[in-house]
């Protein structure tokens, strides 16, 4: 069987190959980076669907529309409107399979053979698989604690001439790092500058601990003349509500988003309607503030925890910023005083004390930084925590 050359391209996830050693008794996970379903609203999601079942069954368990089931657009536009977008309409998104989806409609509709894609280093692990499918080169730009080097975004942009630059500003998937105000203006005065596309994915924007994030980039855009012609927004449920409902949405310049309809018609004709049916009435409701507000209090205990727990056990071992919302540390272990400082071996030992991680090579497209590693904390409680790392402490120091 001769199997498309652009299958040369990708490898299997990593981390997808790590879940299959965590089926060992006992073991207390940190290497998932999905949310803890004992907080979904299950009450909400089951009023939500019935009430579909009762009063909407014909266009809920129908073919829809490629663009989305148009509730759940205008509930979309006003979720958007809230958190400061302006000029935003059903029209102005389309409803994807989460917002993967929306990463890979993207990526078909932009990326040739021989582009360059600029992402952060480092970046979502699916993004650059996603990305490479496709033929391009994937470079990464560093980031710190403030998100990615604006300054060395714009060396890079102009050296290489990217098709499009992917970031994730807001509480970033490894690094859980939050652009800052000036960096996020920045980055829209360099797409206009460069005429450039900017991806903006935005899956943990609402999980933010104390005060709010600074607004997302497509909020920003009305400060910087030009920049939402080249602005492209993801939003997804999937962290905040369910991710089983896979419900996303892609906001985008309207040739774009005309685009990626057609390429999703080819894919799936549309995302399921009665999930999007369910989703629309769910947020119709009202209850997705107190949703809201009761995960931002779990996960932001079980950062705290998770924090001074790494602090405790690692010492100046391990180097890391304390995330203000979202779902993960991001550490890089220091080497200091003979220290181990290699992220797949302390994994492998991990597993041996029952306790799992990612290590954080994977997250780079180039360049990969074998001292890094990711935990996640959202789905262990503070309890499981507070044990894993002694565990995780215990592989470290060889005990």
């Amino acid at each position: 069987m001769r199997f498309a050359q652009r299958l040369n391209n990708v490898e299997t996830s990593a981390i997808r190959e790590l879940f299959k050693l965590l089926g060992k008794p006992g073991i207390i996970s940190f290497a998932g980076g999905f949310p803890d379903g004992a907080m979904f609203d299950v009450d909400g999601i089951r009023e939500a669907s019935a009430h579909v079942l009762a009063h909407q069954s014909g266009p809920a368990l129908q073919y829809g529309a490629t663009e989305g089931y148009n509730p759940l657009r205008e509930q979309l536009a006003d979720f958007m409107t809230a958190k400061g977008v302006s000029g935003m309409t059903p029209e102005s998104l389309i409803v994807t399979t989460g917002s993967q989806q929306a990463l890979d409609l993207i990526a078909k509709t932009l990326l040739d053979e021989g582009d360059v894609a600029l992402v952060e280093a480092p970046t979502f692990l699916a993004t650059i698989q996603c990305f490479r499918l496709y033929g391009p080169q994937v470079l990464g730009v560093p980031i710190d604690a403030d998100g990615v080097r604006v300054d060395l975004l714009e060396e890079m942009m102009v050296q290489h001439k990217p098709k499009l630059v992917y970031l994730i500003p807001t509480f970033g998937n490894p690094s859980g790092a939050m652009l800052s105000l000036e960096r996020r203006l920045r980055v829209l005065e360099l797409a206009v500058k460069y005429q450039t596309v900017v991806v903006e994915d935005d899956p943990y924007g609402d999980l933010y601990f104390g005060e709010a994030p600074p607004p997302s980039l497509l909020a920003l855009s009305d400060r910087v003349p030009g920049s939402r012609d080249w602005l492209v927004h993801c939003g997804s449920l999937s962290k905040v509500l369910s991710p089983g409902l896979r419900v996303g949405w892609l906001i985008a310049p309207a040739a774009l988003l005309q685009r990626a309809t057609m390429c999703k018609q080819f894919s799936d004709a549309h995302t399921s309607t009665f999930a999007q049916a369910t989703a629309a009435e769910y947020l119709r409701s009202g209850r997705m503030p107190a949703t809201l507000d009761h995960v931002r209090s779990v996960y932001a205990q079980r950062a705290a925890t998770m924090g001074a727990a790494l602090q405790r056990e690692f010492g100046d071992g391990l180097a890391f910023s304390q995330p203000k919302g979202g779902l993960f540390f991001w550490a890089r272990l220091t080497g200091a005083r003979g220290q181990l400082n290699d992220g797949a071996t302390l994994a492998k030992k991990a597993i041996d004390q029952g306790v799992a991680f990612v290590p954080g090579a994977p997250f780079f497209s180039d360049h990969p930084d074998a001292t890094t590693l990711r935990l996640s904390f959202a789905t262990a409680d503070v309890a499981k925590i507070e044990e894993g790392l002694q565990r995780l402490g215990r592989a470290f120091r060889g005990d």
